[in-house]
């Protein structure tokens, strides 16, 4: 048998003494502990992209060994000094862990010591007919766990069937439906940069949005060390979504709170958002670094070579300002209070329609959106204005979060297929705003460049040749507009959106 189709166990803490206990028709069971044991860290993304597919990456004794829910641990050196999965050399490990964000740094997670051992079936001649092997990972915090391995061996398939029995009569449960990671770090959080907060048909628009807006506060929050320490900048990009959803809310569920503390709101997230900005849009530039050496030849590179030192020069600074500001204590005293409020909600004045149900709330605002971005997109073509499609592309954000927030109160299926062309139409949009917004920034960067210096100068043409390509791509994008819209505006969308949101009425 292949060992990859032999899965491994979790066993609870007393299977070994029932597993040297059990009978074993003619064989004798032998267990031996290799000496010594080795410290051991788990890394995991931020995100948890490894604990939700029940894997654990374990780095130990310089090597890398992925426990998996299906198949043999996969093992490989490691790398000193390794942050992000592109940084771990080739091999089985790291074309294991290719689904992961390449954005998303393998943070640790805990650590302890391990031990390995090997459990045997043996026969009267002392050969081996059957073998597993076992993991015992011991964390510092003190949760434990004990992974087994089967192993299976050529002409002896009567004997691993016998050990798999035992093992599963022990208590084994298959790795990936275990709770490996509750039960090896009992008080590790759970983090999803997309709560889903319960809401039922009976919920008020007020306690759905108050919920919402103290689940991404608590979204926001657990990113603050990660965008502090610099991690990745994943973290930094979290936490701003968060806060817009935040003020998507305020802004969206109208007259749910009273007219003046909305506005109060709105100005103190705004405040809250601020200080992120340019640190954003500096990660975007060098994150896409080298898509912007592909737009122009290598003769104007030098130019790039010069903007990109400026612009990690620029971003150090952003970072330590935005890290001292996260830190300062007027910083801490507000999130906290904004936490407070939304948690006791007893300083949260109601506005008219707060005692409405969330569910006709949601049919009401989704439809009117949907309405408008129809009415909108039906009257785009060439001679369209840039400004129209900008507003096509909040409009299509507002649904999309609208439809987020509000999305346990409606059937799954229909659903999700209104929002995948919904999606696609965005990433249109979207492309055709970030190329604009990328030109104005360009040259605005242009404009605050002092003195006619060779060095300048030269940037000055690398970047003049960018905006020219960005602006044709600008173009394409504004292209396919028309086309997305139609894939998003089909028949069978219009009578989904009509079926769960207007009662089915044309």
């Amino acid at each position: 048998m292949s060992p990859e189709t032999l899965a491994p166990y979790l066993l609870p803490e007393a299977a070994l003494e029932r597993l040297m206990g059990a009978p074993v028709g003619g064989l004798a069971a032998r267990l031996v502990w290799q000496e010594g044991s080795s410290a051991f860290q788990v890394r995991d993304s931020f995100d948890q992209r490894l604990r939700n597919s029940g894997r654990l990456l374990v780095e130990a004794d310089e090597q890398f060994e992925l426990l998996r829910p299906a198949g043999a641990p996969l093992v490989q050196r490691g790398a000193a000094g390794a942050r992000f999965v592109s940084d771990l050399p080739e091999g089985p490990v790291k074309g294991a862990l290719s689904d992961l964000s390449s954005l998303r740094c393998l943070l640790p997670v805990g650590a302890g010591t391990l031990r390995r051992g090997t459990l045997s079936l043996l026969d009267d001649e002392g050969k081996t007919q059957a073998r597993a092997q076992l993991i015992e990972l011991a964390a510092t915090g003190g949760g434990k766990v004990l992974v087994l391995q089967l192993q299976g061996l050529r002409g002896y398939d009567k004997a691993l069937q016998r050990l798999r029995v035992m093992v599963e009569d022990a208590g084994g449960t298959a790795l990936g439906e275990a709770g490996l990671y509750a039960k090896l770090f009992p008080g590790l959080s759970d983090y999803t940069p997309k709560p889903v907060v319960s809401l039922d048909r009976e919920t008020g628009a007020f306690d759905a949005a108050s919920d919402i807006i103290a689940a991404y506060l608590q979204v926001a929050r657990a990113n603050e060390a990660g965008v502090i320490a610099d991690d990745d900048t994943e973290f930094l990009h979290d936490y701003r979504i968060a806060l817009r959803k935040v003020r998507s809310v305020l802004s969206l569920f109208r007259d749910v709170y009273d007219a003046e503390l909305t506005a109060e709101l709105k100005a103190r997230f705004s405040d809250l958002m601020s200080p992120t900005g340019r640190l954003r849009d500096l990660d975007v530039y060098l994150l896409e670094r080298d898509g912007f050496y592909a737009m122009v030849p290598a003769s104007l590179h030098g130019g790039l070579d010069r903007m990109f030192a400026l612009f990690a020069q620029e971003r150090t600074g952003e970072h330590q300002s935005l890290a001292a500001h996260l830190r300062s204590t007027a910083y801490r005293k507000e999130i906290k209070a904004l936490i407070k409020l939304f948690d006791k909600r007893k300083k949260l004045a109601k506005g008219g329609k707060a005692d409405l149900s969330a569910y006709d709330f949601a049919c009401k605002l989704i439809w009117k959106r949907y309405r408008r971005i129809c009415t909108i997109a039906e009257g785009i073509d060439e001679g369209t204005p840039d400004h129209e499609v900008h507003e096509l592309r909040i409009h299509c954000k507002k649904l999309r979060y609208l439809m987020e927030f509000f999305a346990p109160l409606f059937p799954a299926k229909p659903f999700k297929q209104i929002i995948k062309p919904l999606k696609k139409l965005q990433d249109n949009l979207g492309l055709f705003n970030d190329y604009s917004v990328q030109q104005e920034s360009l040259q605005a960067f242009l404009g605050r460049l002092e003195g006619a210096t060779p060095g300048n100068l030269q940037i000055a043409q690398s970047v003049g040749a960018l905006v020219l390509v960005l602006h044709d791509r600008q173009l394409a994008e504004r292209a396919r507009v028309v086309g997305s819209f139609a894939a998003f505006n089909s028949a069978e969308t219009r009578q989904t959106f009509r079926d769960l949101f207007h009662g089915g009425k044309p």
